[in-house]
């Protein structure tokens, strides 16, 4: 049996080239969308393409620009557009911070980002790259954000470009009604990109194409800065490389699904840092893992990792022989291309569900829905996991349960003597005690501070935190204070000890701890 790189030869050779056409004019569109170019689309997804397929933890996937990092790009470049050293220092950045993130071995965290902020996330940058393509769709020039966009919509609508919106139509008519039988044997925006430059040709369309794109690879070129510059480039390059590592690490979590295996999301990481650092020393935009090139190299064959390197290289052959063509694709049949990717990446199985969605899921995804179409990126997907923490945190110390049970209203204590019994008070803590639900404990103290005896049981306490053992401290402080014996039950000495390392070894000792109910209440007669 055949094992290795090899192993799929025929899969991986067919998987890697229908993953090539799928790339060919989303890699153009993405870079002209970034504002470095066509080029820099090109070369960002051959560079990354290979090398984050021989270095990365994700044998199937297949890299290269995608939405959300090309909008940070597009951000950037609008304000930049006269500095490119200032972007590709950023990218080279932007991959070192990558590989440190691998060898810290952070990229598990991803599983714990709330599917809320991803959906309002990934709905927003949809939004974004619609709104984007509207002026190249209508043959209007404009750089800038999103709602800058629309303004210029309104104020140049009477400049649009006929011929603009005739292929930007035609080019929407034939990624969105394709029959899937044929859409099987030649992807649809290929397709579009094939039709809508034959048309601008064959009719002499004046519009807006994408110009030269060189038919050799650039020399590498080291992009120097100002260090002045640091303050600009720091927080880009930490914005790219959060970015791609979700973006690359979900997309590992659909390659597993398809393929039934399991990535290394550490070393995932690492490969698309070292992709993305000599993407930006040969003048290619940031890239990440691509979801709709990855499941298509799934599902046309590809098994390993040879598959991505044989997708470079079909990108590779593009640019030596068909560079020329490519020069004259029209703007706004990237554009048509472009809103089409937009509205896949719109979360819509979430919007199915809005009406039915717990109310703090949706008021976190419209959040950071927002957020990300009208702010910024990083801050949108902080703000969503902070607040979903937070309502978190609200939702389980709601389900922590503190009861107070006087010992007289227990009927199996008979041989206690009486007066004891009335003067103890059982407080049950059941649940998860941390930051969230400590001050609950504080609220009880008026309630058990007039007895003799206090038996707090945190015999059925999951965990707690060091906000709730210095809640609990404060307890016992009180409590002694006013001469009240406070006796704890912990589940095991183990428990026992290491919530006495946190604080409470100095107000209890070892006859203040028991280990189950009666333990503790044999000890208040001693």
């Amino acid at each position: 049996m055949k094992t290795g790189i090899l192993s799929n030869f025929k899969g991986d050779l067919l998987g890697g080239i229908t993953a090539g056409v799928i790339a060919l004019p989303l890699a153009i569109a993405l870079g002209v969308s970034s504002g470095m170019g066509a080029a820099a689309g090109i070369y960002g997804s051959i560079i990354v393409g290979m090398l984050a397929a021989i270095f990365g933890g994700t044998p199937t996937q297949i890299s290269g620009p995608t939405g959300p990092l090309t909008v940070v790009v597009a951000s950037v470049a609008a304000v930049h557009s006269d500095n490119p050293n200032l972007i590709f220092a950023a990218i080279l950045l932007s991959g070192l911070f990558q590989i440190i993130l691998g060898l810290l071995k952070v990229g598990k965290l991803v599983n714990f980002i709330p599917y809320p902020v991803i959906s309002g996330f990934m709905s927003g940058i949809g939004a974004i790259i619609i709104l984007l393509q509207v002026n190249s769709f209508l043959g209007l020039d404009f750089t800038g954000t999103p709602i800058d966009g629309v303004i210029n919509v309104v104020k140049h609508i009477g400049n649009t470009d006929l011929y603009s919106v005739i292929l930007g139509v035609l080019t929407l008519i034939i990624v969105f009604f394709t029959p899937k039988k044929l859409a099987n044997i030649i992807p649809p925006p290929l397709t579009a990109l094939i039709l809508g430059t034959l048309a601008a040709v064959i009719f002499n369309f004046d519009v807006k194409t994408i110009g030269e794109i060189p038919r050799s690879f650039p020399n590498l070129t080291f992009p120097a800065f100002k260090l002045s510059e640091i303050e600009t480039v720091i927080p880009i390059a930490l914005t790219l490389a959060v970015l791609g590592s979700i973006d690359s690490l979900l997309t590992s979590l659909v390659a597993d699904s398809l393929t039934g295996t399991k990535h290394q999301s550490n070393k995932e990481l690492i490969g698309q840092g070292i992709g993305n650092m000599a993407a930006a020393l040969f003048g290619g935009i940031v890239s990440c893992g691509a979801t709709m090139r990855t499941a298509i190299n799934i599902r046309s064959g590809g098994r390993t990792s040879l598959s991505g390197v044989i997708h470079s290289i079909f990108l590779i052959f593009v640019i030596i022989f068909f560079a020329p063509v490519a020069a004259k694709i029209p703007l706004s049949v990237l554009a048509g291309i472009l809103i089409k990717v937009g509205v896949s990446i719109i979360d819509y199985k979430f919007i199915k569900l809005i009406k039915a969605a717990p109310r703090n899921d949706l008021i976190v995804m419209l959040l950071v829905f927002l957020i990300t179409v009208f702010d910024d990126l990083i801050l949108a997907v902080g703000v969503g996991v902070v607040l979903s923490s937070i309502l978190f945190a609200a939702n389980v110390a709601k389900q922590t349960d503190i009861k107070l049970v006087g010992l007289s209203n227990l009927s199996d204590e008979n041989y206690i003597d009486e007066d004891l019994k009335n003067k103890t008070m059982i407080m049950h803590i059941d649940g998860t005690l941390f930051f969230g639900s400590a001050s609950q404990i504080a609220s009880r103290i008026d309630a058990v501070i007039d007895n003799r005896t206090v038996i707090i049981d945190c015999s059925n306490i999951k965990s707690m935190d060091i906000s709730a053992v210095f809640a609990l401290e404060d307890l016992v402080l009180t409590l002694k204070g006013k001469n009240v014996r406070v006796i704890i039950i912990f589940n095991n000495r183990d428990v026992a000890a290491s919530t006495l390392k946190l604080g409470l070894r100095k107000l209890i000792t070892h006859n203040d701890i028991a280990f189950s109910k009666e333990e503790a209440i044999n000890s208040i007669q001693n």
